[in-house]
C-alpha cells in the first residue's frame, strides 16, 4: 500500500502502473477544489463561474507547467497521458484523507466522495528541545508574554519582514522571538526585549506566546489554533492564503497581504487581535477541540481499516 501527498506523483503513477494500494493525504484543504466554497474567490461568484476559472487555471498554467514532464514519464511506461492533474487526478481514486477538522474546512459536495477528513497532525523535533529550553525559559520568565514571528522555514530573503516586526514590537511595547534558521536576515544587534532562535518547538514556545505572525503553512496555523493564540498571517503563496482565510473565518486571527504588511499595519493588526476578548476566547474555544494524540490515532485507524476493506 502507499500513502503519499498528492503532490507525489510518483505515486500516482505507481498506483496506476503496478496497482497498489493508494491513499492520498492532503495536509491543507486548499488541495481540495469546490466551486460550492472555496474562501479565496467571493462568495457572490457563481458555482458554475467558480468552475470555469479552475479549468481556466488548469488550462493556462498548471498542466503547462507539470503535464510535459509527468506525461514524458508516462509514455515511457506505455501510459496515457493525463491533464487537469491538480483537479481530479491528484486524489486517489481509492481513498484521500484530509488531515485537517471540518470545523476548519468543512467537506463539500463536489470533492471526491472518497474523501475522509481526520484533524490536525503534529510534529515538533525532539531532539532539539533541550539545546534551547533554557534561554527561551529565561527570556519568557523576565517579561510578558512575547509575540512571536517567523515567516517560514524555508524563507532565505525575510530582511524587511524582520525589520518590521521589530519595529512593531517596538511600537507597541511588546518583546518578541525571531525564528529563523538564516541570521544573516537580522540586525547585527537586536534589542534586549527581542530575541532570536534558529528553532523552538511549537508546542513549547506558543502556548506562552502572546500571538504568532507568520507566512500561513497550514502546520504554523494548526499550531497557533492548538496553542490558543491570535494569529497574524502574512500569506505568500500555494495554500497560505486559503489556509488565512479560514483563520479570519473562524474569527481567530488576520490575514495581511503582502503589500499592505509594514511594521505601522502590523502594529495594528497586532494590537487589535490581542486586545480582543472575543478573539482569546474563539482561541481557546477552538484549541479546546484540538487532541494530538487522539487525531494522530484516528489517522492511523484510518489507514488501516482502508488496508483491511481492501484486502
Amino acid at each position: 500500500m502507499l500513502a503519499a501527498q498528492g503532490q507525489v506523483f510518483g505515486a500516482h503513477i505507481a498506483h496506476e502502473k503496478l496497482g497498489f494500494l493508494f491513499i492520498t493525504i492532503h495536509l491543507q484543504p486548499a488541495a481540495f477544489r469546490s466551486a460550492n466554497d472555496f474562501p479565496l474567490l467571493p462568495s457572490w461568484m457563481p458555482s458554475l463561474l467558480r468552475r470555469g476559472l479552475f479549468n481556466l487555471l488548469d488550462a493556462l498554467v498548471l498542466d503547462k507547467l507539470f503535464a510535459p514532464e509527468i506525461n514524458k514519464f508516462r509514455g515511457g511506461l506505455n501510459m496515457p497521458p493525463v491533464k487537469k492533474i491538480f483537479d481530479r487526478w491528484i486524489h486517489s481514486p481509492q481513498k484521500n484523507l484530509g488531515l485537517f477538522p471540518d470545523w476548519f474546512a468543512p467537506s463539500q459536495p463536489d470533492w471526491p466522495p472518497q474523501t475522509q477528513l481526520t484533524s490536525f497532525v503534529y510534529y515538533d523535533k525532539p531532539s532539539r528541545q533541550k539545546a534551547h529550553s533554557g534561554r527561551l525559559e529565561e527570556f519568557l520568565d523576565a517579561g510578558d508574554a512575547p509575540i512571536i514571528f517567523t515567516p517560514g522555514t524555508a524563507m532565505k530573503h525575510a530582511n524587511q519582514f524582520f525589520a518590521d516586526c521589530i519595529q512593531a514590537c517596538q511600537m507597541l511595547g511588546r518583546c518578541g522571538i525571531l525564528l529563523t534558521q538564516h541570521p544573516e536576515q537580522l540586525p547585527r544587534e537586536l534589542p534586549p526585549d527581542i530575541q532570536h532562535f534558529a528553532y523552538l518547538p511549537f508546542s513549547v514556545a506558543l502556548p506562552r506566546a502572546a500571538a504568532l505572525v507568520h507566512h500561513g503553512g497550514i502546520g504554523t496555523v494548526a499550531q497557533a489554533i492548538a496553542a490558543g493564540i491570535p494569529q497574524v498571517i502574512r500569506p505568500m503563496a500555494h495554500d497560505q492564503p486559503d489556509n488565512a482565510a479560514r483563520v479570519e473565518r473562524l474569527g481567530i486571527g488576520v490575514s495581511l497581504s503582502p503589500k499592505k504588511f509594514s511594521a505601522a499595519s502590523l502594529a495594528e493588526k497586532l494590537n487589535a487581535v490581542t486586545a480582543s476578548q472575543q478573539v482569546r476566547d474563539r482561541c481557546q474555544a477552538y484549541a479546546q477541540k484540538i487532541n494530538p494524540e487522539q487525531s494522530l490515532d484516528e489517522t492511523c485507524a484510518a489507514i488501516e481499516a482502508f488496508a483491511r476493506n481492501q484486502s
